[in-house]
C-alpha cells in the first residue's frame, strides 16, 4: 500500500539546503564494562541493530520524490537495504578529550545524509578515555535520522525500541508494532494522476478547513496586528542572521532531582519552566559579556507534542506544533525570572500560544506539493526568513531507567537538531535516568565560543540552586501580625459585656448630680 508523506513531514525536505540540513541526531555514550566479557565490538553493535530494524518502519523505507515536487513524496521499500551501509565507526584523535569529542560530533552532524536510501545512519566513536565523568573504554553512538521521518517523540520511541532494559538483551519494548507493507514506487502515470487529483481537490479542502478555522484565524490575526506583527517583541540579536554549514556542539548535564528542588521554590513552576529559565539566565550572562544584551527579553520557540495521550509515539512522522515564550533575559533575579516564565506559560500553553502554528499545520495539509515546496523554500531562505524568534528550545522526556545496547549501559544522552536562517541557536534538553542534558547546537560564525556559553548554563543553573525563595517570606511574616488584633479585641469585649454593674455605676453619678431630679421619679 502506497504511503505518502504528510505536508508537515514534506516541508523538512523542501526547506533543506546545503547550509540548512534538516536531520536530527541523538548522541549516546555507553559503558561496555557491563556487557558479557566487559567489552563490545563494532560487529556486536551491527548485529544488535540488525535484530531491531523491524521495531520501526523508518529503518527500511526510502523516499520516492516526484519531478519538480509536483506532489509530496512517497515512502517505498528499499529493495537494496544493507545494514552495513548505514553504519560506520572511528576513533577520536589525540588527546581524545571532551573538546575533540564535540568537534567530531559537530562534523558528523554537519554532513549531508544520503537521500537515496533509508534516512538514517549510525556512527560509532571510540577512544573517549580522557573525558571527565565517562568510564574508560566507553564508546559513543551518533544516530542520525532525517526530520521528514520522525519528530522528537517518535524519534525517542524508535531509539528506546532499539534498546534493552538489561545487559542480558531484554528488549525495552516487548512487542514492536506490526511492520508496514509499503510496496514499490508508483509508476509515472499513477504519480501524475494522483498529483493532478490532489491539486484539483486541494482548493476545496483548503477552503473547507479555512472556514472551520476562521474564528481562530481572525483572533490570531487581530492579536498579531495589535502586537505589531511577527517580529514584535523579538529583539534583533547575533542569532538572527543567515546560518552557514559549519555547526558546533557542546553540552552539560544536571540532576533531575535538583531541577525538582528549583521547581518547588516557585509554586506552579514546571520542569520545562526551569529549563527555559536556565537558558534565559545563560543567554543573559553570555550577551552581557559581549555587551549585546537587548533591553527586551529574548524569545524562544518551544515545541508542543500534538499526539496527545492517545497518540502513538511508535508512528513515525511529525505531529508537532510550537509556541513562543519570552525567556525573560531582561530579569536579573533567577527566581523572579522563573516566576515570570511560570506566569506566562500557565496562560500561554497549547490552547493560546500554539494556535497559529496548529492552524498553519492543518491548512498546509491541503496545499499542493509544488506550491508548498516553493513557498517553504522562499520563507526560509536567507533573504526572506522572518525574525519570529531568537532561538529554539526543545525538551523531550526520555526513559528514567538504565538502557543498554549490546550489553553496554547508556550513561549519557544528548540531542541535536537543525538550525535555520534567523534562528542560529538550538538548545535540546533530553532527559534520561535521573539527569537532564543541555545540548547546545550553534554555528561557528555566530557562536565561536560555544564552550563559554556552556559555562554560562552551568552558572545560571547554580544561581537557581543557590537562590532563596524570597517572595514566600514576606507573606509568612505579614500573616502573623494580622491575627493578634482579633485576639486583642476579644479581651476588651469581655469587660464591656460582663460587668453590667459598671454601666449602672456610670448612670448613678449622673443621677446624683441631679439631686432630687426627675430621673428618680421616673
Amino acid at each position: 500500500m502506497l504511503k505518502q508523506l504528510s505536508a508537515q513531514d514534506a516541508q523538512f525536505l523542501y526547506t533543506q539546503t546545503a547550509n540548512n540540513l534538516t536531520h536530527i541526531m541523538g548522541v549516546y555514550i555507553y559503558d561496555p564494562s557491563t556487557a558479557p566479557g566487559g567489552f563490545v565490538r563494532f560487529k556486536d553493535i551491527i548485529r544488535h541493530v540488525e535484530s531491531r530494524v523491524d521495531t520501526s518502519p523508518l529503518f527500511k523505507r526510502r523516499l520516492h520524490r516526484l519531478p519538480f515536487d509536483m506532489d509530496h513524496p512517497y515512502w517505498v521499500e528499499d529493495e537494496h537495504f544493507d545494514i552495513e551501509a548505514h553504519m560506520s565507526h572511528a576513533r577520536l584523535p589525540e588527546p581524545g578529550d571532551w573538546r575533540q569529542f564535540c568537534i567530531a560530533v559537530a562534523r558528523w552532524f554537519s554532513k549531508p545524509m544520503d537521500m537515496n536510501r533509508p534516512l538514517w545512519d549510525i556512527y560509532i566513536i571510540e577512544g573517549l578515555d580522557r573525558i571527565p565523568g565517562i568510564p574508560k573504554g566507553s564508546f559513543a553512538m551518533l544516530h542520525r535520522v532525517h526530520h521528514a521521518a520522525v519528530d522528537g517523540a517518535s524519534g525517542a520511541h524508535a531509539f528506546i525500541a532499539m534498546s534493552d532494559i538489561d545487559a542480558k538483551g531484554t528488549p525495552a519494548i516487548a512487542e514492536p508494532p506490526p511492520v508496514e507493507e509499503l510496496g514499490k514506487a508508483p509508476s509515472s502515470t499513477e504519480a501524475v494522476s494522483r498529483a493532478w487529483s490532489a491539486s484539483m481537490q486541494s482548493p476545496v479542502k483548503f477552503m473547507n478547513a479555512l472556514m472551520k478555522m476562521s474564528p481562530a484565524i481572525i483572533s490570531s490575526a487581530r492579536k498579531s496586528i495589535s502586537e505589531g506583527g511577527m517580529t514584535a517583541g523579538v529583539p534583533e540579536t547575533r542569532f538572527n542572521v543567515a546560518v552557514g554549514p559549519h555547526k558546533m556542539f557542546d553540552a552539560t548535564t544536571v540532576a533531575l532531582a535538583d531541577v525538582s528542588e528549583i521547581r518547588k521554590k516557585v509554586p506552579g513552576a514546571t520542569v520545562n519552566d526551569v529549563v527555559l529559565t536556565t537558558v534565559g539566565g545563560a543567554l543573559r550572562k553570555y550577551l552581557q559579556k559581549h555587551k549585546e544584551l537587548p533591553k527586551e527579553s529574548l524569545v524562544a520557540v518551544a515545541p508542543i507534542n500534538l499526539r496527545g495521550k492517545g497518540g502513538k509515539a511508535s508512528t513515525p512522522g511529525n505531529q508537532v506544533s510550537a509556541m513562543s515564550v519570552p525567556i525573560r533575559t531582561d530579569i536579573a533575579g533567577p527566581l523572579e525570572r522563573l516566576a515570570a516564565i511560570r506566569d506566562y506559560t500557565v496562560e500561554a500553553k497549547e490552547a493560546k500560544a500554539g494556535v497559529s502554528a496548529r492552524i498553519m499545520t492543518d491548512l498546509s495539509q491541503h496545499i499542493p506539493g509544488a506550491t508548498m515546496a516553493a513557498v517553504a523554500r522562499l520563507v526560509t531562505s536567507e533573504r526572506f526568513a522572518v525574525r519570529g524568534t531568537n532561538l529554539f528550545i526543545s525538551n523531550v522526556p526520555g526513559a528514567q531507567v538504565p538502557l543498554y545496547l549490546a550489553g553496554a549501559q547508556l550513561v549519557q544522552q544528548h540531542g541535536m537538531a537543525p538550525l535555520a536562517n534567523n534562528m542560529g541557536l538550538f538548545v535540546a534538553t533530553p532527559s534520561y535516568n535521573g539527569r537532564i542534558a543541555f545540548s547546545i547546537i550553534g554555528e561557528r560564525s555566530i557562536m565561536p565560543d560555544i564552550a563559554f556559553f556552556r559555562e554560562c548554563i552551568d552558572e545560571s543553573f547554580a544561581d537557581l540552586m543557590a537562590a532563596a525563595p524570597k517572595p514566600e517570606e514576606p507573606k509568612a511574616a505579614t500573616a502573623k501580625p494580622k491575627s493578634p488584633p482579633k485576639q486583642v479585641v476579644k479581651p476588651k469585649a469581655k469587660p464591656k459585656a460582663a460587668p453590667r454593674t459598671a454601666t449602672k455605676s456610670r448612670v448613678k453619678p449622673v443621677a446624683k448630680a441631679n439631686a432630687t431630679g426627675k430621673t428618680r421619679k421616673k
